[in-house]
């Protein structure tokens, strides 16, 4: 069995082997959001998606494809703003689970607050016509005891 860095280096050799036999319609054809397709790419080379990520030499390698197939004009240029966010982590928002739970709870009691407005609507009518009913047998003399 191969140890990490021997596999690390056999993806390597892999995806250069592979970047090597591709010409530029081929990366044409696997273009998914401005990059290329990492799922294809590690199909191809026979190694996981996470490879691309976590062998530091690869992930590299993948930079720098896509630098060279940007300045040929195969892939996009990338916007200020995709600039901006490639060098700088994400922030890690600690409230977002809190906030989708607040906006299902929400969503679920607006639905019921509109079942409840219906139903005292519905309630109120009845109430008015049984007023009415009330009165005219009081009237009548016919109270019920």
């Amino acid at each position: 069995m191969a140890s990490g860095q021997q596999k690390a280096e056999q993806n390597l050799n892999s995806f250069r082997s592979w970047v090597a036999t591709q010409t530029d319609p081929d990366f044409k054809q696997i273009i998914f959001r401005g990059q290329l397709n990492r799922g294809e790419i590690a199909k191809a080379i026979g190694c996981g998606k996470s490879a691309l990520n976590q062998n530091p030499a690869l992930k590299k390698e993948l930079a720098n494809l896509e630098t060279e197939l940007r300045n040929k004009g195969i892939l996009p240029q990338l916007s200020k703003a995709a600039k901006e966010g490639t060098s700088k982590p994400k922030k890690y928002d600690s409230t977002a689970n809190r906030k989708s739970l607040d906006s299902k709870r929400v969503s679920t009691l607006e639905a019921e607050n509109i079942e409840l407005k219906a139903k005292v609507k519905e309630l109120e009518s009845k109430l008015a016509r049984f007023g009415e009913l009330n009165e005219t047998l009081s009237e009548m003399g016919f109270m019920p005891r």
